[in-house]
């Protein structure tokens, strides 16, 4: 069973219960022993630390004729403490490294449930997301998981284990005074600490937000580069991303000075609690109450307590962005899918690939309806066109028969199955699909081939790539199959592109094909080229056809004429000429055009 994440509004014990499980994860004992290892280190990291101080007093008395006549050096003594110094730092620099796997290993699994959670979630979610305020959100939530998960377990529990140690041996050693002096000062800077730091987060997340903004402007403005380029409009998109930069400054400006007043205060406390401690030292040894080496260890102590007291405050500083950045993560995870399998769904059981729409109603927003009572079939093997206006509603059939929504009334089947009653993964393994906007991978040519079917044999990939008429470029590139793509396929023309995509769904192999415009980036010539081998593919295979150009569509076994979310016209090419009705003006409006391009022959019709 999964360790679920954390939840957005939790507070920070529960935030960090919610990582433990990643700490101490099931079945890994090669983890769990690094922890325990860890463990180890840290209390023999401590109590190594503790002792620095008393081998230095005993030094001092020694060397002082404080305790008895000084007859040799402390030889012993002088070693203790170099070995205790030495110890200390060695045994807190091999717990970080035992521990190092931990917490990569934590931020590698809970960076992967995130990732798998992202692409779960609905077509909805990912059409309406910020890429790059998106990506910044989960960069800094990898890097806070780990941040919280080392500074929460070796730094915050180990230096409230320190202080307390401390206290307990300046009150056996000294007297109860000076060890309450060093408490009270411990309190008030953590609590000092404590308040600047909620005051000082306001700032942070403003410059969180800011971050966001600024680099969803800027990645937007990148991902579009033509169309600045188009319109000449570089220095509006730099004043716009500049605004935003200017928002940043500003809360990063309050973050440093705000920073500044918590540092002062900080060093203000220590420095109190530092003159007083030394002030009763030295009222001791004036009394004969206390040794030199007394006033010495007072002093090391609180000296030595200020390192991680100082870093208490950065570590709490940290943990509170941390927490921040975490909440931020996880507001993603409490996303819910919008599209689920129901429990124990059965696979798609496939028996020809028959596919009908029934009376289905269908809206991006429930206020604007795009398909009205849609029904038609298409019988198993055979081929179904749709025709109509931009906006009719043609490829929202192509995203509910993917499942990328549900329905609102009616239903979808495959072989009589409701695409809602199988589950989501076996239903898209039958199903290939050639759309009009083709992205591809920043990748290479072979990848974005083999990516219809992971695990390709090269001879199967260039087959495909023969049959989408594009093997012959490819092999007239410098560098062949393996020539990169660029940025969602830049570097290729759009009916390169189209052709690309055309042999990955080749290389599926479906059972059931959907062609959406899947030639309109071609010139006439390619796409009559291409137009004959998507007949030889689509032969046999239950195939939906989504077509601007009738041209490519006059074969298929019937043509639905669809028109604000209604089928208005049905019935073959002939057939819908000859009734003199809206396919038919669409026809004549594309043959003066031009656009219609010249009809290929009509395929036998099957009976």
């Amino acid at each position: 069973m999964k360790p679920s994440g954390p939840r957005p509004n939790m507070g920070a014990f529960a935030t960090i219960g919610s990582l433990l499980p990643f700490l101490w994860p099931q079945g890994e004992w090669s983890i769990k022993a690094r922890v325990v290892l860890a463990v180890v280190f840290l209390i023999a990291s401590k109590i190594a630390v503790v002792w620095v101080p008393i081998f230095y007093k005993d030094a001092v008395d020694a060397l002082t004729g404080e305790t008895e006549p000084l007859l040799a050096i402390p030889v012993a003594i002088i070693l203790g403490y170099g070995l205790m110094r030495v110890a200390s730092l060695a045994f807190g620099e091999m717990r970080d490294a035992i521990f190092a796997r931990v917490g990569a290993r934590s931020v590698r699994k809970i960076a992967l449930l995130v990732f798998r959670h992202l692409h779960a979630l609905s077509l909805r979610f990912h059409l309406e997301r910020q890429t790059g305020g998106l990506s910044r959100i989960i960069e800094r939530g990898n890097r806070a998981i780990e941040t919280l998960l080392r500074f929460s377990l070796f730094n915050m529990v180990p230096t409230v284990v320190e202080l307390a140690l401390v206290f307990g041996i300046l009150w056996y050693m000294l007297d109860f005074a000076v060890a309450a002096v060093t408490l009270v000062t411990v309190v008030a800077y953590v609590v000092y600490t404590l308040v600047v730091t909620e005051w000082r987060i306001t700032f942070r997340r403003h410059m969180n937000d800011a971050d966001n903004r600024a680099n969803t402007k800027a990645i937007d403005s990148l991902l579009n580069y033509e169309t600045v380029k188009y319109f000449g409009n570089e220095e509006h998109e730099a004043q716009r991303y500049d605004r935003s930069l200017a928002r940043y400054e500003d809360a990063s400006v309050k973050s440093s000075v705000s920073l500044a007043v918590l540092n002062v205060g900080q060093a203000a406390v220590i420095s109190v609690g530092l003159t007083a401690v030394m002030l009763m030292s030295a009222a001791g040894i004036v009394d004969g109450t206390m040794t030199v080496g007394d006033f010495v260890l007072a002093n090391t102590y609180l000296m030595q307590l200020y390192q991680p007291l100082n870093v208490f405050g950065f570590v709490y500083r940290e943990i509170k962005q941390s927490l921040i950045d975490i909440e931020q993560m996880f507001t993603l995870m409490a996303v819910p899918a919008e599209i689920t399998d129901r429990p124990d769904a059965p696979e798609l059981q496939l028996a020809g690939g028959a596919v009908a729409f029934a009376d289905v109603r269908f809206g991006y927003d429930a206020r604007r309806p795009i398909l009205k009572g849609v029904s038609f079939s298409v019988p198993a093997g055979r081929k179904v066109a749709v025709v109509g206006p931009s906006g009719a509603g043609k490829s929202t059939l192509s995203r509910l028969l993917y499942r990328f929504y549900e329905v609102d009334e009616g239903a979808v089947t495959i072989d009589g199955q409701d695409l809602r009653a199988v589950s989501q993964a076996s239903l898209r393994r039958a199903i290939g699909i050639v759309p009009q906007d083709t992205v591809l991978f920043n990748d290479t040519i072979h990848y974005n081939i083999a990516y219809g079917r992971p695990g390709a044999s090269p001879a199967e990939i260039e087959n495909a790539a023969r049959l989408a008429r594009i093997h012959d470029f490819i092999m007239a590139l410098p560098d062949g199959y393996q020539t990169t793509v660029g940025e969602r396929g830049l570097k290729l023309s759009g009916g390169e592109k189209q052709r690309v995509a055309i042999a990955r769904t080749i290389l599926k192999d479906p059972a059931i094909l959907i062609f959406d415009e899947a030639t309109s980036a071609l010139d006439t010539h390619t796409e009559r080229a291409i137009q004959a081998n998507l007949n030889e593919i689509a032969r046999g295979r239950t195939t939906l056809v989504i077509a601007h150009r009738l041209s490519t569509v006059v074969d298929a076994d019937e043509i639905l004429v669809l028109e604000e979310g209604r089928i208005v016209e049905r019935g073959r090419h002939g057939t819908l000429l000859a009734a003199q009705g809206t396919y038919a003006g669409m026809w004549q409006r594309q043959q003066e055009s031009g656009e219609a391009g010249e009809a290929p022959p009509a395929a036998p019709q099957p009976a």
